[in-house]
């Protein structure tokens, strides 16, 4: 089987970054008044400011699919140019509709001829699961290369008119007219932006990466939905999709916002992700001594501090010197994360030949988790 080399990243973030102070500006007030929650939840993450596909009149400029199509178009040059691309994976968890795929909508902006597609679905793994089926294709010979990306364009999810129905409607029944604090939470989270990668069998470029392994862990099968869209949360903890409301429930209930049980998220998403990474060490003999650099994905400075307290605490060590974050200046793009990451890192100056990075991304939709072990080729 054939090694395979991240030979190419890069980056698109649309328009100028957003200050906390612009943030609502943005994405609207809700019920005409400015959210109480919205400083609380930025003293927490510290994110300092983050990218809309938004312009400042608050039209939309551009789509999940054409930002990741900005990201693929970055990568290529006079050397390597779209059309040679084999295989186009690509991973989202705000994608522009249900049906086609994101894959197939970012093909159709590329305008590069036939090739393959593929659209893994979920949350911030989603990224890491594209980049994966593009590693494997690549390693078992099924294509030369792959361009894998992670994008999300949640602003639209989070502007004030998605969540205006549901007030009126708690108004219309006598209820105080505040959206739950699980509605509201990830409008001051999550942002936009999109990342690529070329993979090829070939050590090509300034600084390639090897990808050594990737493994996928799932806790779905013990902890119940934790963050979630396109439904409703049951009193018995199950959810329920949209498609058994009647539509015009839909507005009322918020039911295409996205969502996150914040007790539930606390409670195990620090616990299970590093349990998940000593299986994904353990099964590949590595250990912290064979870490140059952690890359791990948080939501939020919150849970900085804690990861590595929880790390410390199962009887691990990673010390601070070898993390690699980037969270405060672009934000907390989801399955784009890992390669905004990743591309800042390369891109940074820092890294040599032999250094060896670890990938960590955690979702909390049901508590999954994916990691990469990459090696300076």
């Amino acid at each position: 089987m054939k090694n395979v080399y991240i030979t190419r990243i890069a980056k698109f973030l649309p328009n100028e970054p957003v200050d906390n102070e612009g943030m609502e500006e943005k994405l609207g007030i809700i019920n005409g008044k400015t959210s109480k929650a919205r400083r609380i939840i930025l003293r927490n993450n510290q994110i300092k400011t983050r990218y809309y596909a938004i312009d400042k009149d608050g039209n939309v400029t551009h789509n999940n699919a054409q930002l990741a199509a900005e990201a693929v178009e970055a990568l290529c040059d006079d050397t390597f140019n779209k059309n040679q691309i084999e295989l186009l994976s690509c991973g989202t968890s705000s994608p522009d509709q249900i049906l086609p795929s994101h894959a197939a909508m970012v093909h159709g902006f590329l305008k590069n001829g036939n090739l393959e597609i593929n659209s893994p679905s979920g949350a911030c793994c989603s990224g890491m699961n594209a980049l994966k089926y593009g590693y494997m294709a690549v390693k078992s010979e099924q294509t030369n290369n792959a361009v894998c990306t992670g994008s999300e364009r949640t602003s639209s999810w989070m502007q004030s008119d998605i969540f205006e129905d549901e007030v009126a409607h708690l108004v219309e029944i006598e209820e105080h007219p505040i959206l739950a604090f699980n509605k509201e939470f990830l409008r001051w989270m999550l942002s936009d932006g999109a990342g690529a990668m070329l993979l090829e069998n070939e050590p090509n470029g300034e600084t390639p990466l090897k990808i050594e392994w990737m493994e996928g862990y799932s806790y779905a099968f013990e902890l119940e939905t934790c963050m979630y869209a396109g439904g409703d949360k049951l009193e018995d903890g199950n959810l329920k999709p949209w498609s058994e409301y009647p539509a015009d429930v839909w507005g009322k209930k918020s039911l295409f916002a996205m969502k996150q049980d914040v007790k539930l998220l606390g409670e195990n998403i620090l616990q299970k992700g590093v349990a998940s990474m000593k299986l994904a060490m353990a099964k590949h003999k590595i250990t912290e001594d064979d870490i140059d650099y952690y890359l791990p994905h948080i939501s939020s400075y919150y849970f900085k501090e804690n990861l590595y307290n929880e790390i410390e605490r199962q009887g691990l060590h990673l010390s601070w010197d070898k993390w690699f974050l980037n969270l405060q200046e672009v934000g907390n793009v989801g399955a784009g994360s890992i390669y905004l990451m990743l591309e800042e890192l390369v891109h940074s100056g820092k890294l040599k030949k032999g250094d060896r990075i670890f990938l960590q991304v955690p979702e909390s939709a049901r508590f999954a988790y994916s990691y990469a072990y990459l090696t300076v080729a």
